[in-house]
């Protein structure tokens, strides 16, 4: 077994034959409403996120950026009193089917925080723990997968004398680009972030904008962001989020340019938020 057959033995079940329905978009949002109790957070929801592009979510704080990103792996039902309606179509089939299981959804959606959050274990070990999760228990293999992953995430070289090391024991964007390795040693799909940069300093935060442009040759990425300076520099389209609706979505040049509406204006202009 070589790393080749990874991604196989990890994303073993594969969707439906409605992926032919839309190869264009990953995801299909329509019609989406979610509520915290009576808070009703996102207000109709139609959105097409397109294949091997960085999407960009921005608008002020409580708009409804960070719950939406939440419901694309479903990590928003862990929220009490959370009810949605409306559909999400991941690859042609709606995550909200009872036949389509969580786990199965997160293996193939992987996600990023705001803060790093590495395992207090070594670096090896946190990279190695999805693979082995999902029944890689080969060390070859494993070694294989780590370096792969850390190479991906540009951290390779800084880490490769430290692996045994407690993940704890590096810098603050290390870690980041370590849970970005650690996301992609499951080999997804799709790449969630959420402000993945807002702890950070301008060099590391630099390093993760590098990273993103070289990833989405392989994966489809969606960030949340409060930098605006940062969605113009690394997005292909950008999502104008305010009280829960989107109120513009279009090519990030056009957004930043050109907006259609006087309140994506306002605000990337900085006359509020």
């Amino acid at each position: 077994m070589n790393t080749a057959t990874i991604k196989t033995k990890i994303n073993a079940a594969q969707p439906t034959s409605l992926e032919q329905v839309e190869k264009e978009s990953v995801y299909s949002t329509r019609q989406l409403n979610l509520w915290y109790g009576n808070n009703h957070a996102l207000k109709n929801i139609d959105l097409e996120i397109g294949e091997n592009e960085v999407t960009a979510i921005i608008g002020p704080s409580g708009c409804g950026k960070s719950t939406y990103l939440k419901t694309l792996n479903r990590m928003v039902e862990l929220v009490p009193s959370v009810k949605t309606s409306g559909e999400i179509h991941y690859r042609g089939r709606n995550i909200f089917d009872s036949s389509y299981g969580v786990e199965e959804l997160r293996t193939r959606v992987g996600m990023v925080f705001q803060k790093p959050n590495p395992f207090p274990k070594s670096i090896y070990d946190n990279i190695a723990y999805g693979p082995r999760i999902h029944g890689i228990k080969n060390k070859k293999i494993l070694d294989e997968i780590v370096e792969k992953s850390l190479r991906g995430a540009a951290i390779w070289d800084e880490v490769k004398d430290r692996l045994n090391e407690n993940a704890y024991g590096i810098s603050g964007g290390q870690q980041q680009r370590i849970c970005i390795a650690r996301t992609l040693a499951i080999e997804p799909d799709v790449i969630l972030m959420d402000e993945p940069t807002s702890a950070l300093d301008p060099i590391s935060t630099l390093k993760i904008e590098e990273l993103v442009q070289e990833l989405k040759e392989q994966y489809s990425i969606i960030i949340v962001t409060h930098n605006m300076q940062q969605a113009a520099r690394i997005s292909d389209k950008t999502a104008f989020f305010l009280n829960g609706e989107v109120i513009e979505y279009d090519r990030t040049d056009t957004i930043f340019s050109n907006p259609a509406d006087k309140r994506t204006e306002d605000y990337i202009s900085g006359r509020f938020g």
